[in-house]
């Protein structure tokens, strides 16, 4: 069974910055890529971010510039470094993973997710 566990989120002014992390824990043979999404009320989970094993790095426009993902493969840890947070980035943030388990089986992973609040 494999378990990602957030951590990280909570209340922050605008123009102030947190950091999110996942660690991915449990039945792990490998993990593939790894990202954050996020769901603001009435709106659809959207991709902020992802990695791949390799480390190469994919942004949403609206967060370029601002947020930084990067992971420690030795942890199987994922971070999200979010700057000049605004408060329209007021979301629960999910960790996903592409894992494949010691069972051969090869999902995604979902979080529960980290609450991030910003104010104006």
């Amino acid at each position: 069974q494999v378990q990602l566990v957030e951590s990280g989120g909570g209340l922050v002014q605008a123009g102030g910055s947190l950091r999110l992390s996942c660690a991915v824990s449990g039945s792990i043979f490998s993990i593939n890529a790894m990202s954050w999404n996020r769901q603001s009320p009435g709106k659809q989970r959207e991709l902020v971010a992802s990695v791949t094993s390799g480390g190469t790095t994919n942004y949403a426009e609206s967060v370029k510039g601002r947020f930084t993902i990067s992971r420690d493969n030795a942890k199987n840890t994922v971070y999200l470094q979010m700057n000049s947070l605004k408060p329209d980035d007021t979301a629960v943030y999910y960790c996903n993973a592409d894992v494949t388990d010691n069972d051969g089986t090869y999902y995604r992973k979902m979080g529960r997710g980290t609450r991030v609040t910003v104010s104006s």
